[in-house]
């Protein structure tokens, strides 16, 4: 029998008393920080591959993506420890449970990592993923006349600092040659831009697929065009971890484990894109079978970018774009939250599985 474990509801029962536990501290004013904010010194030399029997990794999930394409694939039960997912809408989430210890890797889109960074957090980056960059869409609230760049001037737009979308926002603005001032920011969670949007709460929100699909069925909803809102959004998300999980032996030859099996998993989801559409977006996030291939199709391939210089470098664009807005509230260095040790497993999976590294990136 495999030693994989799933668990769901226990799980968030934990988090949510770890996540109380927090949010008290702060309350009272507690001069101590949760472990997950002292810093730790990087562990050198090449990544462990043994892993000792009972080694268990806690997965901050979005929207059960991970875990189903690793169940979908095959992965799931092939991971030679035990795994236990909880689901979470938005990076801010996730980062509160790896400050609160209740989770130790997660998926997550290009800005979390960098507000990791700027609230002293040590969660480096571990593997990227790149989809179609053009999957970031501004979506426009029925009836409302946004079709340029230019148009969202003194418009309302959802916003969520700590998001990919956050910074698709900025870079959308630098664009078109207007600030945060020329605009109104209303703040909103992620999972409430797409209500927000189709019932005119809001004039625009960054949204991604399912929603973008979900909203388009809303008489009167549009997007601004993609030859308006290209470069607004790198496609790039990652996987990151806790330090003190990438530096404790037994976790650190997991996290190298479940890397490789994410890339085989979601290179299983290119290239059975008709059984992915049916089981994942179908059958779990309640989307039409019309729907689902055209959301796929336009995430197009999965690809998987070294863990280099060059996407440091991206990165650190990221920061700036940040950074120039007044939304950090410190600058930092992108090359601090990365542990390019784990290059040599994608390097090696992607080879191996046949998957693709993708066009260069930057």
């Amino acid at each position: 029998m495999s030693r994989t474990r799933l668990f769901h509801t226990g799980l968030r029962g934990r988090m949510t008393a770890a996540l109380l536990a927090v949010a008290t501290v702060a309350t009272l004013g507690t001069a101590g920080c949760a472990k997950s904010d002292e810093p730790v010194a990087a562990a050198s030399g090449p990544l462990p591959t043994e892993i000792q029997p009972g080694t268990k990794l806690v997965i901050a999930d979005q929207s059960e993506r991970l875990q189903s394409a690793l169940r979908f694939s095959g992965e799931l039960d092939k991971l030679p420890f035990q795994v236990e997912f909880a689901n979470f809408t938005g990076g801010p989430a996730i980062l509160e449970a790896f400050r609160a210890g209740a989770a130790d890797l997660a998926p997550v889109g290009d800005v979390p990592p960098i507000h990791a960074l700027a609230a002293g957090q040590d969660v480096p980056i571990i593997a990227s993923y790149r989809t179609n960059p053009q999957a970031m869409k501004l979506a426009v609230a029925p009836g409302v006349p946004v079709r340029t760049l230019a148009d969202l001037k003194g418009r309302k737009i959802a916003y969520a600092e700590g998001t990919a979308q956050q910074a698709a926002v900025l870079r959308a603005l630098d664009k078109a040659g207007l600030s945060t001032g020329d605009v109104e920011l209303v703040r909103l969670q992620l999972a409430e831009f797409l209500d927000a949007v189709r019932t005119g709460q809001v004039d625009v929100a960054p949204l991604l697929e399912p929603n973008v699909t979900r909203l388009l069925r809303t008489q009167g909803a549009s997007l601004i065009p993609d030859s308006e809102t290209a470069g607004i959004y790198p496609g790039l998300a990652y996987l990151y971890a806790r330090r003190d999980v990438v530096n404790d032996p037994a976790k650190a030859g997991a996290a190298r484990a479940l890397v490789a099996a994410f890339i085989r998993a979601f290179h299983w989801a290119n290239t059975n894109s008709d059984e992915w559409e049916r089981r994942y977006y179908v059958e779990n996030q309640k989307v039409s079978p019309e729907d689902a291939e055209r959301i796929v199709t336009s995430l197009g391939q999965w690809t998987f970018p070294h863990l280099d210089q060059k996407v440091i470098d991206v990165q650190q664009q990221t920061i700036d774009a940040i950074d120039a807005a007044g939304q950090l509230p410190k600058k930092v260095r992108a090359e601090d939250g990365f542990d390019l040790r784990f290059d040599d497993v994608i390097t090696q999976t992607v080879t191996e599985s046949g998957a693709s590294f993708g066009p260069e990136v930057g």
